[in-house]
């Protein structure tokens, strides 16, 4: 009997709770609400929503009463790629990740002052060294901060990012440059990776390829790959048609005409490309973070969800002195040097090659003295 009484008393209460209005309901799961609204007929007014006519199939009539299902249709696609192609797409990670992992284990195993060593030579060498002292200060300034390993981390995934984009986008950017057809019939497909939002891209890639820096690169990878892919054709269509005729008037092969007289002419283009692809793919840092990417970007996530400004305020300032560090550098590649026909021929290297090259100082010749007069007289 007891047993039963509990029992009516625990049906008679959950009956009560949902007779209970729906405002004193919303007291009780937000008691932070400032004053209830009076008015809740409007929470019973709507109905169930209604199933649309044509769910599964395509139908004139949903061209005039909004019914078209494409939401579940992607869906389903995507379920079908996932389940049927699921292996080739973990075969197409394997590639970035391990080079991913290379990059990032050389950068993190190397002392943050070799490092930066390294790169203000490298930045002296083939830039200016001006532009290499402000290198060293920056980096000198993330190492500072303590934030030296999530830079290194940035670092690898946008040098990955970076080459890939290379990998790909410099022969396909060659290729439409010699085809009008191609080059129109991808026109759209770049745009539309160049103009859709990063968010999408975050849902399939996830689906596809996981959490991760490596499913991180491939997010980078699209979003950065449409500049580097135009520049590079139209830098090669810009090549003057005289200097073309010139070189095939010499019997330059369609080799040689494309690594010595095209490539290099739509070169400060080229650069252009790679300069946007890099700002492109810091720019994904932080939205990247949110499918498990570590580095800068987890920094000012981290930062953003715990109210931290310091700690995002960190973040935000690495990313920053990279990309800028980045910026500079790639612009001041792509300039010409005039005067220079060689690399070598300036920076550090140049100053060692003046250095082994430069002649000994003579040693005079000894004096001979004079024969006394009476012996020249004779």
């Amino acid at each position: 009997m007891k047993a039963d009484n509990l029992a009516h008393t625990a049906v008679a209460a959950d009956a009560a709770r949902t007779a209970q209005p729906a405002v004193e309901q919303a007291a009780q799961v937000n008691p932070w609400l400032p004053q209830p609204p009076t008015d809740t007929s409007w929470l019973d007014a709507a109905g169930p929503a209604a199933e649309p006519a044509h769910a599964t199939g395509f139908h004139v009539s949903q061209i005039f009463d909004g019914s078209l299902p494409l939401e579940s249709w992607i869906n389903q696609g995507l379920g079908w790629v996932v389940a049927n192609f699921r292996p080739f797409f973990q075969a197409v990670r394997a590639p970035i990740d391990a080079t991913l992992t290379g990059v990032s284990d050389v950068l993190l195993a190397a002392p943050a002052l070799a490092v930066i060593a390294i790169v203000g030579v490298l930045a002296w060498q083939f830039t200016s060294r001006a532009l290499a002292i402000g290198t060293v200060l920056a980096l000198l300034v993330v190492s500072m901060l303590g934030i030296w390993p999530e830079a290194m981390i940035t670092l690898s995934l946008v040098l990955t990012s970076l080459a890939f984009c290379l990998l790909i986008g410099l022969p396909l950017g060659i290729f439409l440059a010699s085809s009008d057809r191609a080059q129109n019939l991808l026109r759209p497909l770049l745009d539309a990776m160049q103009t859709t939002p990063a968010f999408v891209y975050l849902v399939p890639v996830v689906m596809l390829f996981g959490i991760g820096n490596a499913p991180g690169v491939i997010v980078t990878i699209i979003f950065a790959l449409p500049p580097l892919v135009r520049l590079t054709n139209l830098g090669i269509r810009q090549v003057r048609p005289d200097l073309i005729e010139a070189a095939r008037a010499y019997g330059a092969s369609p080799w040689q005409l494309l690594t010595r007289v095209q490539f290099p002419l739509a070169m400060p283009s080229i650069m252009a490309g790679i300069n946007q692809s890099l700002m492109l793919s810091l720019s994904m840092v932080v939205i990247a973070s949110m499918i498990a990417v570590g580095g800068l970007g987890q920094m000012v996530l981290r930062g953003i969800g715990r109210l931290d400004m310091g700690l995002a305020t960190v973040g935000g300032l690495g990313i920053v002195l990279l990309a800028i560090t980045l910026d500079r550098l790639t612009q001041a590649m792509g300039q010409p040097r005039r005067g220079v026909r060689h690399w070598y021929q300036t920076g550090p290297a140049g100053l060692v090659m003046r250095l082994v090259r430069r002649d000994p100082v003579p040693t005079p010749a000894p004096v001979q003295e004079a024969a006394p007069a009476h012996l020249a007289t004779q």
